[in-house]
């Protein structure tokens, strides 16, 4: 079960944890996973899904990912959204995300390496 967030405390505590989690001895990691946190990011949604990323992301003990976060991404209707960034330069923007597909998208793109088409949008 995905932590709650219900301010802006909370959401820090979550932060500092889940930079605590990923970063091991600062080395550069292989996939970079930005939430994006804007003001409608939030309003739709984006807090819920920073949690059940950073739940699945420890669940499936991944060691693999920065996590960031970000302002808007300028699509609103598309909120909440992430982006996954892979070493070779690849970007991925998936939106309209919840607990349910951050699960597939961790399964998926971060542990098999294979794009959640379903989710992505398109560019």
């Amino acid at each position: 079960m995905s932590p709650k967030i219900n301010n802006p405390k909370d959401l820090n505590a979550l932060r500092e944890s889940a930079r605590a989690e990923m970063d091991v001895r600062g080395k550069p990691k292989d996939i970079q996973i930005t939430v994006h946190m804007g003001t409608c990011g939030i309003a739709a949604g984006a807090r819920d899904v920073l949690a059940a990323l950073v739940a699945e992301l420890e669940s499936s003990q991944v060691d693999n990912v920065t996590l960031r976060q970000s302002g808007c991404a300028g699509l609103c209707d598309r909120e909440p959204m992430l982006t996954v960034a892979t070493g070779d330069g690849a970007e991925h923007h998936y939106g309209k995300l919840n607990a349910e597909r951050i699960r597939k998208i961790v399964q998926e793109h971060v542990l098999d390496g294979q794009p959640v088409l379903e989710y992505l949008i398109a560019d």
